[in-house]
């Protein structure tokens, strides 16, 4: 929690998240402003005032993404051994896709370029090798790496960090109390501070950066599984093809064959989760890198020490002067060398910064790079190796024990890179930009192994159709590198906005970012852009159809929320209504699922008109995913009376990070509502009973603020002398308030005083409610287009986002309850 009070920095308390078991008059019931005067030219003072701060008697008056602990990751300190031994771990699970590589980047490169001369190997393996310098090495490891989220990263996380600062969020379950999501602090003014918050202020006000910055996201998580697809398909074929200059009569299409069966073993065995057969990843993957570093030494020594040369980046200058264009086309051959790049940040949830970096600077960069100078030396000596370079360049005696390891080190990668596919639609479905499907949760032990059947099995269908079309690695490695840069490059642009915005990094330096490593990866993206009609359309074709799907199902989500905030009940007529709402009560609790944080949903009042009774205790349950990885299950529920205490309805928001696991056993979920609610309860009650102590003071003052606001107004006084318990809201405040659906003061109530000021009789209510069990409301709702909307509007709502709510799944099946406990009624939203 972070504490109240002024912090030395001069900045004003923050507002602070409470949940049932803590309230918002926890924090002291004073805040203070601190106002610079502008009488004085020598130097200004600061004058304070206290102003008391509305009272609330519910947990919901607090910022919406102002969750303790989680906006800020605070990094254990764990030992070295034990970093170390982490480091180990990422070997298997960050690395696999890099570490495979070098089975076919020259062998790509130089099909586009004949090996001529010794400047066409020695520019190509300059090329290669200052290209895992500058992207992997000096932009991921040093940089990009140190813009996580609570040390979660990937594009979601980047999107969900930027949230935080400014109001950007285009997500379906905002609303406006839940909108001041700023962290910014007050600091001493400096010219990054002034850039920064103009930044913001033009993002909050411009919708277009809004949907801009959301598309990027997008993108580049569409990239990602368009990656999984290609992964697979390029590392297995790659180490498949081994095979077909060791042993003869190995046609292609035996290549084929035994590529798809093992893409069909290894998409199997996803539903018994990574975590049965993880432990073998690290120690084959350390065994893969030793073996590329040993075999580069020994070609280096063997054929030609020269190719060191290669350091020299006068030979890429060289290489595109002898080769012109056709240098051009090897460029999208030389990004292959930097796959699985994004895979460093985007798994950076399951270790630490410092253990990718340790790993990546002290085994897989060397290695990497004396394995590529192996294989260029070999080719000074034998040029015309350049199809089967990798296999040809490891001695005869050990060319099966390595085929079987390359074999399955490329099985290992593809692993990495579903597994990271899985995770990425986990994140975008929590933050509502994916229809729901089925994920199922391989470890009890840890929360992001997880394996998704629908996604699975999609990708087994396209890998197959790729190798099977493809036929040749060649052409899918056209295809492989334009979703690899695309990635990179929204990574460029989300990091670049972070630096601006919340790292307030000098201008000068903020702007060498994208000017150096943007302009290398446009470099690279024009050069496989170039191959859009030999292979490389098809991970754009991929990506645009999940973009689509992700963008479709976000904009219908979002019109949908706004419908429901239109339609919502007026506080008033619930009050009209009384304490038996125009029916019957009956014993029991009823969980009433809807999307508003605020307000009655029209959905109450469709179950009012349909059902003959409502039970004795509601409670409006709002699942509101935030951006933020995870939410402590201490923080998990807020709960605000809704109506007097009569009605006995209360509205609870269960929080959920992007990261959280939500298969909850919904007995579990019912008994943990009720322990939160009963907490709720009982500091409610010692609230009132310190509201009604302080009020004889509370008296007295009034009258001097009366006097005082007299004075005031005959002597000129400014608003700063007003006394501290200046009640100018008291009249208002005893009202209802019909915009956020509950009470600013104590609700009036029809029960006996004594009941009044003890939490025991609603307690006992509650818990008699509770054994006569609980009952999920729920809507089966249908979404339709205005018919004054744009045509184009109608064929996205009525045609494409209805077909995706029909076919994903029900609220119901996420909840995990049995269908005797549910009562639906029909719903139809016109947006």
């Amino acid at each position: 929690m972070e504490e109240g009070g002024i912090e030395e920095s001069g900045s004003v308390r923050s507002s602070r998240w409470v949940d049932g078991s803590e309230v918002d008059s926890e924090s002291p019931p004073w805040s203070i402003e601190e106002v610079e005067s502008l009488g004085m030219e020598q130097q200004g003072t600061l004058r304070r005032r206290l102003v008391k701060k509305p009272r609330r008697m519910d947990s919901l008056d607090v910022e919406a993404m102002d969750i303790p602990d989680s906006c800020k990751h605070q990094q254990k300190d764990i030992s070295t051994w034990s970093m170390l031994a982490m480091a180990f771990q990422t070997l298997g699970v960050v690395y696999g896709d890099m570490g495979t590589s070098p089975l076919y980047v020259f062998s790509d490169v130089f099909s586009k370029v004949p090996i001529k001369s010794e400047v066409d190997v020695l520019g190509a393996l300059s090329l290669v090798m200052y290209t895992i310098a500058l992207i992997p090495f000096a932009k991921y490891v040093f940089i990009v790496l140190k813009a996580n989220d609570n040390g979660e990263g990937g594009t979601f996380a980047l999107y969900s960090l930027i949230c935080r600062y400014a109001k950007v969020n285009l997500l379906p379950n905002q609303q406006r109390a839940d909108e001041d999501i700023s962290s910014f602090r007050l600091k001493l003014p400096t010219p990054e501070l002034e850039r920064a918050i103009n930044i913001k202020e033009k993002l909050e006000r411009r919708s277009s950066l809004k949907r801009l910055l959301l598309l990027l996201v997008l993108m580049g998580t569409s990239m990602i599984i368009g990656d999984g697809i290609l992964t697979p398909s390029m590392s297995v074929m790659s180490a498949v093809s081994g095979l077909q200059g060791e042993i003869p009569g190995f046609s292609t299409d035996a290549v084929v064959v035994i590529s798809i069966i093992i893409l069909v073993v290894l998409f199997s065995i996803q539903r018994f989760g990574t975590g049965k057969v993880g432990f073998m990843f690290a120690p084959i993957l350390a065994v893969w890198f030793f073996n590329l570093g040993s075999i580069g030494i020994y070609n280096i020594l063997k054929y030609d020490v020269s190719v060191l040369r290669a350091l020299n980046p006068v030979y890429i200058y060289l290489f595109f002067k002898r080769n012109s264009t056709k240098a051009w086309s090897a460029l999208g051959g030389c990004v292959l060398c930097i796959t699985g790049a994004e895979a460093m940040f985007a798994d950076l949830g399951h270790f630490s910064v410092k253990s990718i970096q340790v790993a990546f600077t002290s085994m897989v960069f060397p290695c990497l790079l004396l394995a590529y100078m192996g294989q260029a030396a070999y080719l000074m000596r034998y040029p015309s190796s350049v199809e089967r370079i990798f296999y040809d360049s490891v001695p005869e005696i050990l060319f099966w024990p390595i085929f079987v390891i390359a074999t399955l080190a490329a099985m290992i990668a593809s692993q990495a890179m579903i597994s990271a596919t899985f995770s990425c639609i986990k994140q975008s479905m929590a933050l509502g930009c994916f229809p729901r499907i089925k994920i199922i949760h391989t470890s009890k032990r840890f929360m992001g192994q997880i394996y998704i059947p629908v996604i699975n099995w999609f990708l087994m269908i396209m890998c197959i159709i790729v190798v099977a079309t493809f036929r040749s690695t060649t052409d899918i490695a056209n295809a492989y590198g334009i979703a690899e840069v695309l990635v990179m490059m929204v990574s460029t642009s989300l990091v670049t906005l972070v630096m601006l915005l919340i790292w307030q990094t000098n201008i000068l330096l903020a702007l060498c970012f994208p000017i150096i490593f943007g302009a290398v990866e446009f470099i690279y993206l024009c050069a496989v852009l170039s191959k859009i009609l030999e292979g490389g359309w098809l991970p754009l074709a991929f990506a645009t159809f999940f973009l689509c799907v992700m963008y479709t199902w976000n904009y219908g989500s979002v019109l949908k929320y706004q419908s429901e905030i239109r339609e919502k009940i007026s506080m008033d007529f619930i009050v009209e209504l009384g304490s038996t709402l125009g029916t019957t009560r009956v014993p029991g609790i009823g969980l009433l699922y809807n999307e508003l944080v605020q307000g009655i949903p029209s959905l109450f009042g469709q179950f009012l008109l349909t059902l003959p009774a409502i039970h004795s205790t509601v409670i409006f349950v709002c699942i509101k995913y935030v951006p933020v990885p995870v939410v402590p299950q201490g923080e998990r529920f807020l709960f605000r009376r809704v109506g007097p205490k009569d009605y006995h309805m209360f509205r609870c928001v269960a929080r959920y990070g992007y990261k959280d696991i939500r298969k909850e056993d919904h007995r579990s979920f019912e008994l943990l509502l009720v322990e939160s609610l009963e907490k709720f309860l009982r500091r409610e009650a010692q609230e009132l009973a310190l509201e009604m102590m302080m009020s004889p003071f509370d008296t007295e003052l009034d009258n001097e603020s009366v006097r005082s606001q007299d004075l005031s107004a005959a002597s000129g006084v400014d608003d700063l002398q007003v006394p501290l318990l200046s009640n100018r809201e008291t009249g208002k405040s005893r009202n209802y308030d019909s915009e956020e659906g509950d009470v600013s003061w104590l609700p009036s109530s029809s029960m006996p005083p004594e009941e009044d000021s003890s939490p025991e009789y609603e307690l006992s209510t509650l818990r008699e409610a509770m054994n006569y069990g609980f009952t999920y409301l729920l809507a089966h709702g249908d979404v339709r287009a205005r018919k004054e909307s744009w045509f184009l509007k109608k064929l996205v709502i009525n045609y494409f986002y209805a077909f995706l709510r029909r076919n994903c799944r029900a609220g119901a099946a996420n909840l995990s309850v049995p269908h005797m406990n549910i009562i639906r009624v029909g719903m139809t939203y016109m947006v």
